[in-house]
């Protein structure tokens, strides 16, 4: 019998490796990559250097006023007005009612990675929110009642982009499932909500949320501004939702449909258990392009009278002590969103590789 003997692997040659080996491979393959990745570099140093210096190097981080003497960022601004950035017109005696919110979200986000039991999950969800609505409103166990046109800066973004996200979410499936539906009622239902959505800015729904939407109730009937704007993103964004699901479900082969019939599962069991999972995979991409979407659009709660962390920038400007400091308010707020919107991206491509089965 013929013996075969197994040969080491042997290291890829030197000249295959590396980062000599990465930029030639991928800046300067050939002439024409060659001119523009010069032609690249030369625009970053004419842009990077005089932004660094004007953020960093002679920027005025401390101090006051009549101590500024550099011409760089003047700093002071941001830590002299953070707390409204932050916050709004939140109490500052009641601040460490929404860090403690913050704490909790992050320990709620780290619990799912804890418990493996999906009641103990469930429970989470349903005890997550109704926490976070007493300690940022009050009213109960003893907490001061802050109404919710003190709420602004990040926190008001964050409120209202994580309820818009949150709540969007199981409607926009529902409304996905009702379009892909056989009844015709329900699926005309579904597809005349989702087009009519689709079909106005998302200003529009919020005038009519906060101006057209009360003149409907009956007299000594008020509805509180935030809840109208935050029922309007929800639907609004519910129905790009849908449509981002309906997608992954028209990706799904009918084998998979055939396989759940054949497993003898009921509609919803099938679409539960196999049908939605595999739908959702294949939309990460586009959900989490919509809710970066949505966060960004936050900012058109101005509109309605509400103060978010852009709008703050207007605001605290217009102090006639701090006059001519919008530049340093628009950066500051410009890294804000590019951190929260890049983590959610890269968050996003975790989630991808986590689930990636095409291996």
């Amino acid at each position: 019998m013929a013996t075969y003997t197994m040969k080491e692997a042997k290291p890829a040659p030197i000249g295959t490796k590396g980062p000599v080996y990465w930029m030639k491979e991928n800046l300067f393959p050939d002439v024409k990559n060659s001119i523009l990745t010069l032609v690249g570099l030369y625009i970053l140093y004419l842009i990077i250097p005089p932004l660094l210096n004007w953020m960093i190097f002679d920027a005025t981080w401390s101090g006051t006023q009549a101590e500024i003497t550099k011409e760089g960022a003047r700093w002071i601004f941001i830590s002299e007005k953070f707390d409204q950035f932050m916050y709004g017109f939140y109490p500052e005696e009641s601040h460490w009612r929404p860090n403690l919110v913050l704490v909790l979200t992050v320990a709620f986000l780290f619990s799912f990675k804890i418990f493996a039991n999906v009641k103990i999950k469930a429970a989470l969800i349903l005890i997550y929110p109704v926490i976070c609505f007493i300690l940022i409103s009050g009213g109960w166990f003893g907490l001061e009642t802050v109404e919710t046109e003190k709420w602004g800066g990040l926190m008001l973004t964050l409120v209202v982009a994580a309820v818009g996200i949150i709540a969007s979410f199981p409607i926009g499936i529902v409304l996905a499932l009702g379009r892909q539906s056989d009844m015709p009622i329900v699926k005309t239902l579904c597809v005349g909500f989702i087009e009519f959505i689709r079909g106005v800015p998302l200003i529009t729904i919020l005038f009519m949320a906060s101006v057209v939407l009360p003149l409907f109730f009956s007299d000594g009937i008020d509805f509180d501004k935030l809840l109208r704007a935050l029922i309007g993103i929800t639907l609004f964004q519910a129905a790009y939702i849908a449509e981002v699901v309906r997608g992954g479900l028209q990706a799904i082969p009918k084998g998979q449909y055939e396989a759940a019939e054949s497993l003898g599962l009921s509609y919803w069991q099938g679409m539960i258990l196999i049908i939605l999972p595999q739908a959702l995979k294949i939309s990460i991409p586009n959900l989490v392009g919509s809710f970066i979407s949505l966060f960004k659009d936050t900012t058109l709660v101005l509109i309605i009278g509400l103060f978010d962390i852009l709008a703050m920038v207007t605001l605290t400007n217009s102090d006639t002590n701090w006059l001519g400091y919008e530049v340093e308010g628009y950066v500051f707020v410009t890294l804000i969103y590019w951190v929260v919107c890049f983590t959610m991206s890269q968050y996003s491509k975790a989630i991808e590789r986590k689930f990636n089965t095409e291996h």
